[in-house]
């Protein structure tokens, strides 16, 4: 087979847990314009899922993903830079918390997609870079805020202006990751994390997403949602009872909260 076709979005749900792997063998995971439009759509279809409760995004094999398929930027229309962006953001509004697990290369567009998730734990060896100026592409303003608020305005220019890639010692100091594992560690850490978060309240860490990424006008809202949901009754009883708690509120598409049966 055209290794070509083979650039694709893989994805499965364990355990409450959607995994979504970037694959493209040929060129170190870079993602084609065909990625970039289907990870939307990939997105929507998981949030509808009742079973997902986390999202972990990472890439095949020892890399994450070493941006945007190079020859997709040739395109005079730009097709590539907008589809990116609405893949970015689609991830970044995922109703429930997502991971980035990163080995390897995590480069321009990869970079854009680990900054749009919630948290980001790599290997030791991994190495991160916002490289636009290396080829004269406008960072979009989108992207560069995010970046800003993940690493402050110092280190986002520093990425920026340079393009030049950092390890893991450097992006674990900026904020750029979480936490850093040795080689090896990172699958089995990434797997236990993801099941911790899979375990908790979804009201809470619904409500907790938006405040973190400013959404102060919904505080009502949230105040509603507790006060019907149940969870935080079933709580403290489980703390009481010394048993692990069975929340029962979750969050549907585009975030419309539910009570699961």
């Amino acid at each position: 087979m055209d290794l070509r076709e083979q650039a694709r979005l893989e994805h499965t749900v364990t355990d409450g847990v959607a995994t979504v792997v970037i694959s493209n063998p040929a060129k170190r995971n870079a993602m084609t314009a065909d990625m970039w439009q289907d990870l939307p759509g990939l997105l929507e279809r998981l949030a509808a899922d009742r079973r997902v409760r986390v999202l972990v995004l990472t890439g095949a094999g020892d890399t994450f993903c070493a941006g945007a398929d190079i020859t997709s930027l040739r395109d005079p229309g730009g097709r590539p830079q907008a589809l990116a962006v609405q893949a970015e953001e689609a991830l970044a509004a995922f109703p429930r918390p997502t991971l980035a697990a990163v080995r390897g290369f995590c480069v321009g567009g990869g970079s854009q997609l680990a900054a749009a998730c919630d948290l980001r734990f790599a290997e030791e060896g991994a190495s991160f870079g916002v490289t636009p100026a290396k080829l004269g592409i406008v960072y979009p303003a989108s992207s560069t805020r995010r970046l800003v608020s993940l690493v402050g305005p110092a280190a986002a220019k520093f990425l920026l202006f340079s393009g030049e890639l950092i390890g893991t010692e450097r992006a674990l100091a900026t904020g750029m990751v979480d936490e850093v594992l040795p080689a090896g560690g990172l699958e089995g850490r990434v797997r236990s994390f993801a099941q911790v978060l899979a375990s908790r309240s979804q009201l809470t860490q619904a409500a907790a997403k938006e405040f973190a990424d400013g959404r102060e006008d919904r505080d009502a809202y949230w105040s509603e949602q507790a006060r019907g949901s149940g969870d935080t009754a079933e709580g403290v009883a489980a703390f009481m009872e010394r048993r692990t708690p069975r929340f029962t509120w979750t969050t549907g598409p585009a975030g419309a909260a539910a009570t699961a049966g």
